[in-house]
């Protein structure tokens, strides 16, 4: 089982994440962090580093019910969205499987929950 779902899209960078925002949207999630890893490192280390986006996405919905379901899984939560310019014009955008990163939490009330989400984050990729 993978962690992740991705596709490469052809969009200039800041597009591609604007068009991921939007999609997240339609689905109900909302961007709770964003981390703009290329600045980060370039401050901190003083590194180039190629366009690359951390995306927190939180469907609150399912966080609550998540989070009556298992306190600590908010130590999981949000999921990550990433979106990277490997080349010009040519965007990899990859999300995290849920139920991959759930696995290690032995809740049933969980997989469905994850299950669900994992359906929704993985149409939002497809849709890109």
């Amino acid at each position: 089982m993978s962690y992740y779902f991705n596709k490469t899209i052809s969009l200039p960078f800041d597009e591609a994440v604007d068009r991921v925002k939007a999609e997240l949207k339609k689905d109900g999630f909302g961007i709770m962090t964003e981390i703009d890893v290329q600045k980060t490192l370039k401050e901190k280390l003083g590194v180039d580093f190629r366009p690359y986006r951390i995306l927190g996405a939180c469907n609150p919905p399912f966080a609550y019910k998540a989070l009556l379901a298992e306190d600590k899984i908010g130590t999981m939560l949000p999921c990550n969205v990433i979106v990277q310019e490997l080349a010009p014009s040519q965007v990899e955008v990859a999300a995290i499987d849920p139920l991959a990163s759930m696995a290690a939490v032995h809740n049933p009330d969980l997989g469905v929950i994850g299950l669900e989400v994992r359906e929704k984050l993985k149409a939002v990729v497809e849709r890109l």
